[in-house]
């Protein structure tokens, strides 16, 4: 996964381990998520809606970078970590915040940190969906999760015949 792109192996490899040491959260979990999030486009967002079918319009949400974090939850981080420099569009610094996104979820609702499925649910979904069961009847986000845990256990695989 980190041979993918020139310059990804030591950048890259180096901050999702800082990230996995600081909060838990396994790097293949990690991976997984930014993949299927921005699949690791640094300026990702979500694509604008169209007016009469071809005039740009607005944007269905304010998520933006490798995390596809949005606004207020990107400030939250900021807030709780004090990485006020932190920015969406650094690798690091959205490697670190789904790290610490990951990790409050586990520690809020019990979920392992190396349960890619249901991490990935609460990331999508957001703390409140997650708590309430919205993604239950949502067979979108239950096969996004699917595909973001077969992706994961595919990166655990590559990581363990690295080592």
């Amino acid at each position: 996964m980190f041979d993918q792109r020139d310059g990804w192996f030591d950048n890259w490899q180096s901050a999702a381990k800082k990230t996995e040491r600081k909060y838990g959260v396994p790097v293949h979990v990690l991976m997984a998520t930014v993949r299927k999030e921005s699949g690791f486009k640094s300026n990702a967002r979500p694509p604008r809606k169209k007016i009469f079918g071809f005039i740009p319009g607005a944007r269905p949400s304010s998520a933006y970078g490798y995390s596809q974090a949005l606004d207020g939850t990107w400030a939250q981080y900021v807030s709780e970590t004090g990485n006020w420099g932190a920015r969406r569009s650094k690798f690091a610094d959205a490697v670190d915040f789904v790290g610490w996104y990951h990790a409050r979820t586990a520690d809020t609702y019990g979920v392992a940190k190396d349960d890619a499925f249901r991490l990935y649910l609460a990331y999508y979904a957001g703390w409140t969906g997650f708590a309430r069961g919205t993604w239950q009847s949502d067979a979108g986000l239950q096969k996004y999760a699917r595909d973001t845990e077969a992706m994961s256990r595919t990166y655990a695989m590559q990581l363990r015949s690295c080592d």
